[in-house]
């Protein structure tokens, strides 16, 4: 009899994966249909059925024992065997940083939580890339360079414990979190409005301004909470997959993958509080053949965005993200649902965007960029976009981006002198919508492009605008409208 049962659910157990697995395979065939250029279909990435669990090496669910050795050896172990799949059970695992091998699955069960410990001395200062620039920050929590064929999946929750490396502004919260904050510990700002985390990560704001790089005379170490990590920093890999799991409370950005090859995303939940200073949700930088379904966002800066490159270190790498589909995507908070830029250096190109949501989201639609950037942007389709209660813009177009909100704009300064068009001219062209809905916004449409080099190419089709302001162009070519209206006005 107990013969029988273990056979019964054994095959039992390979039905329902061997469904699960087919309903996978024809949702990922089915994002590939109308796509408006050739992008070869994404295989998931090639693991071994090898499987240990964590805590085969020691490490303990607890919430406070350290577990860092443990997710090491593990990994090692797999690596040594060719690959595998390291199980994370149900409980609350306490770690410092994880780096993904080749040929590696970290899969979380469905109460598993991995938070990160703040403790500064677990992430050593390395050479990476943040925000396009080549610089010196802190390892991420969960890393992999060069890795092929990895993945995260299942259930669980994997938390960044962000809060202790953010500076945190006052205008942005409610005085309990507030208060709590500031005694906590950490330093203010002179006028009291900004909390920052030590007198090191001060010192560095007021060399860097509203940006992330600090002078160079400043010493590392003594600076090492500004050098705040992504908490997924996926660099040069090919072959990845994320799926199921939570992402939230990153140091910085959420998920980074920069110049990777072959990226599957589906069903992930990405969260940062809203007041989180740089709390990006997903950053595809300088990637070829990215799918990102089936996901949602709420974060404290844009949620899903493409990126390539900042100035002259962008263009040296020269990695133009493209062959990119995002589809069924839900954004909540966020500085933009939708965003290319300001790092746009390396150009971007062949990205479809259809059949999601923006609900509440600062900016809908968002692109982004600046002098100095230089990189072309085109053949960009935002399709079956609907937007609820849009604080700024549904679609937005500003080329003189300064590093401030969405909710601010960078604006043309009036008889200014042109610089010639040159490699430092960021060019935006060829990017089309359809069928976009948005109920509620402070304004439809703005386009701000440069002068010397107009955005051109744009068009909006079958389109309904609910906004308390309509349409304004600016440096740009003819915009084509071909039935779209706004307050029940044709264009």
């Amino acid at each position: 009899m107990a013969n029988n049962f273990f056979k019964t659910f054994v095959f039992s157990t390979l039905a329902i994966c061997a469904l699960s697995c087919g309903v996978q395979n024809k949702r990922l065939q089915e994002v590939y249909r109308g796509v408006p250029f050739k992008m070869e279909q994404i295989k998931e990435p090639s693991i071994p059925s090898y499987t240990v669990t964590v805590t085969d090496f020691g490490a303990v669910g607890d919430g406070k024992s350290l577990c860092t050795e443990a997710f090491a050896r593990a990994f090692e172990a797999l690596e040594k065997r060719g690959g595998g799949r390291l199980e994370v059970p149900d409980g609350i695992w306490f770690t410092g940083p994880i780096g993904l091998k080749s040929h590696t699955e970290l899969h979380l069960a469905d109460n598993a939580i991995i938070v990160f410990s703040a403790d500064q001395d677990l992430y050593p200062i390395i050479d990476t890339n943040f925000e396009g620039l080549d610089l010196k920050r802190c390892l991420s929590p969960i890393h992999a360079l060069g890795a092929t064929d990895i993945a995260i999946t299942g259930k669980g929750v994997i938390d960044g414990n962000g809060a202790p490396w953010r500076e945190l502004k006052k205008r942005k919260v409610g005085d309990d979190i507030w208060k709590a904050t500031v005694k906590s510990g950490g330093v203010l700002s002179d006028d009291g409005k900004v909390w920052y985390p030590d007198e090191g990560y001060k010192k560095a704001r007021l060399t860097a301004g509203s940006l992330n790089k600090q002078a160079d005379s400043l010493d590392l170490q003594e600076i090492k909470t500004f050098l705040r990590p992504v908490m997924v920093s996926l660099r040069k890999c090919e072959n990845v997959l994320l799926e199921g799991v939570t992402f939230q409370n990153s140091p910085a950005w959420n998920i980074h993958p920069l110049w990777c090859k072959n990226v599957l995303i589906r069903n992930i939940i990405v969260r940062n509080p809203h007041y989180s200073t740089n709390g990006d949700g997903i950053d595809i930088e300088g990637c070829e053949n990215v799918v990102l379904v089936d996901s949602s966002f709420d974060v404290g800066d844009d949620a899903i965005c493409i990126k390539s490159g900042k100035d002259q270190d962008g263009r040296r790498h020269g990695m133009a993200c493209h062959n990119i589909i995002i589809e069924g995507c839900t954004v909540y908070h966020g500085h933009g649902g939708f965003v290319i830029g300001s790092e746009m250096s390396g150009g971007a190109h062949n990205i479809l965007v259809r059949n999601c949501r923006f609900i509440g989201t600062d900016v809908g639609l968002r692109f982004k960029s600046a002098r100095g950037r230089g990189g072309v942007v085109k053949d960009i389709w935002c399709r079956d976009i609907y937007m609820k209660d849009i604080v700024a813009e549904a679609v937005t177009f500003n080329l003189y981006y300064a590093g401030v909100s969405s909710t601010e704009k960078g604006e043309a300064p009036v008889d200014e002198v042109l610089p010639p068009v040159d490699e430092t001219t960021p060019e935006f062209k060829d990017i089309h919508f359809d069928h976009i809905v948005c109920s509620g916004a402070r304004q439809a449409i703005y386009i701000n492009g440069l002068p010397e080099l107009p955005v051109t190419g744009l068009d909006f089709h079958n389109s309904v605008f609910g906004a308390k302001k309509g349409v304004t162009i600016q440096g740009a070519g003819d915009v084509v409208f071909d039935n779209v209206t706004v307050n029940g006005v044709t264009l």
